[in-house]
């Protein structure tokens, strides 16, 4: 049986009436029944009964029913996607920090070269806070970015891990460091390295703000990256992403201040704008992430 014979039995089966059936499906009478025939032989069983005047469906034509229109829903779903990943080439440019890159995207890159050949990657990488404005300013087609603490117009944003906000100090630190974090950490003392710009700069700003509060800062670097290594200098106590630490190769040699304000957390997916979402490379990269995320 094929998938034109399946949709006749279901005309059929739904019209209960062999001459409509027939007109409906562009058939001749005859072509009809000797359709409906060639399904009987394969069942193995009459799949109508019918005398002069009505037309049933038999016990098995009811359970084969139910297997013909499953069939058809497989079928539609499978020529669907065979025609979407036909359609789906074409260049991708993604934007990512180094942090992303190792630990996010890896297995969605691979899955989305396998699934789509044809698409050529162009894979950047950056600060986490310039993510956004790249994808705003159109210079990129999606990024991994942090979910921005404000709305921001035409940007789509898809969550796929939350990670907190961690203050960090050597494993071994000086006299001048030490003091500052014994017990509850003193930001109004403690030398502090921190991000130039970014969601968690902001966050701890309006901390500091809102607990009146100057900080002391010892240095200002661009990217969450960065603050690690000079933490583990000894140039004072910094703030980052614990997924952005526990990717660092420094991390043995870091401390995480458990004693210290409570920041709210990183919230971190892809973003996009709703034009770059109509374009398939994009919305395929994008279902990806969906389904990986459930």
């Amino acid at each position: 049986m094929d998938i034109r014979e399946l949709e006749i039995f279901l005309t059929v089966a739904e019209l209960l009436h062999f001459r409509r059936a027939s007109q409906v499906c562009n058939l001749s009478p005859s072509a009809l029944t000797r359709t409906i025939q060639r399904l009987e032989e394969q069942v193995e069983q009459p799949l109508f009964l019918r005398d002069n005047r009505t037309v049933t469906l038999s016990a098995a034509g009811e359970q084969f029913r139910i297997y013909a229109r499953q069939a058809l829903q497989d079928w539609q779903r499978f020529h669907t996607a065979i025609k979407d990943e036909q359609a789906v080439a074409g260049a991708l440019s993604i934007y990512a920090s180094i942090t992303a890159v190792y630990s996010l995207l890896p297995n969605l890159l691979e899955a989305y070269r396998s699934a789509y050949p044809k698409v050529q990657l162009d894979l950047r990488t950056g600060t986490a806070e310039q993510a956004v404005s790249q994808v705003q300013k159109g210079e990129i087609d999606l990024a991994v970015a942090a979910l921005p603490d404000r709305n921001r117009s035409q940007i789509e944003f898809l969550p796929i891990i939350t990670t907190p906000l961690v203050f960090i100090a050597p494993q071994h630190p000086d006299d001048s460091i030490a003091a500052t974090i014994k017990g509850q950490l003193d930001l109004s003392r403690a030398p502090l390295v921190l991000p130039q710009a970014g969601l968690s700069r902001r966050r701890l700003d309006k901390w500091l703000k809102s607990n009146r509060i100057t900080p002391n800062i010892s240095s200002e670097v661009s990217g969450n990256e960065a603050i690690i290594p000079m933490v583990r200098l000894g140039c004072g106590v910094g703030i980052v992403p614990q997924l952005v630490l526990d990717r660092s190769p420094f991390r043995d040699e870091i401390q995480i201040l458990a004693k210290a304000p409570r920041l709210e957390p990183y919230v971190v997916g892809l973003c996009s704008t709703k034009r770059n979402l109509q374009r398939s490379s994009v919305q395929a990269f994008w279902r990806l992430a969906e389904e990986n995320s459930l």
